[in-house]
């Protein structure tokens, strides 16, 4: 895993996946692309840009012992999994499925005439062979909150948060001119904030979409520009 109190991952440095309906970038080893310098953050193990083209997708495919979130940037993704679990998600959902002991799913782009873009999160579990399960939400994201979509403890940010299996939180915030924010955090924790659209400062350091920043020994994250940012807490 990546060490450190502070790295800087800058967008034109992740690995690349591209074929006919997928472009997908990859701050983290995955599939073909791999970098034994950047195998995950303490349990951040994938975190993966994909742009989804009309009417593509991956078919049913099975996964485990793994929590898979899923943030919804543009356009219009369609879910479906063994667990009976399933729908459309847009901008301001995030879902989560808890492979546990197993879980088979399907992802499309759920518009015939326009790409989806999302990122998809991957978090080893502290639990292994647990029942399976789904959920998602709709947050919102509106300018200059910061809200906790998904935690170990379930619940944060306005209103409860999607469960997962690990000690380990995730926020989203979004910033605009005037609209800063900033959120607490533990001291002893370590952070990787990702940029997913816009140009933003955080805790001063400049980065772009695609970039991100991993910290640690800091009690606050102040962001400020226009953009979101994915901040994962973890220990």
């Amino acid at each position: 895993m990546v060490a450190g109190t502070k790295v800087v991952r800058r967008a034109g440095e992740r690995g690349r996946t591209r074929f006919d309906w997928l472009d997908s970038r990859h701050t983290f080893s995955f599939g073909e692309y791999h970098d034994p310098a950047w195998m995950g953050y303490r349990a951040l193990r994938v975190i993966n840009d994909d742009v989804i083209g009309a009417g593509g997708g991956f078919a049913m495919h099975p996964h485990r012992d793994m929590e898979i979130i899923s943030i919804v940037l543009e356009g219009v993704l369609a879910h479906k999994d063994s667990t009976g679990g399933g729908g459309e998600i847009r901008f301001g959902d995030v879902q989560v499925m808890s492979a546990g002991r197993g879980i088979r799913h399907s992802e499309f782009n759920g518009s015939k005439r326009e790409a989806v873009r999302l990122l998809q999160v991957w978090i080893v579990p502290r639990e292994r062979g647990l029942e399976p399960r789904y959920a998602d939400k709709s947050f919102g994201f509106e300018a200059g909150t910061g809200t906790v979509v998904a935690s170990g403890t379930g619940e944060g940010g306005e209103g409860e948060a999607l469960a997962i299996n690990q000690d380990a939180s995730v926020a989203v915030a979004r910033v605009a001119t005037g609209k800063s924010v900033s959120l607490n955090v533990g001291a002893e924790r370590h952070v990787w904030a990702h940029v997913a659209t816009g140009s933003v400062t955080v805790n001063g350091e400049a980065l772009n979409g695609g970039d991100a920043l991993g910290l640690r020994g800091v009690e606050r994250v102040e962001i400020e520009g226009e953009g979101i940012v994915v901040l994962f807490e973890l220990a």
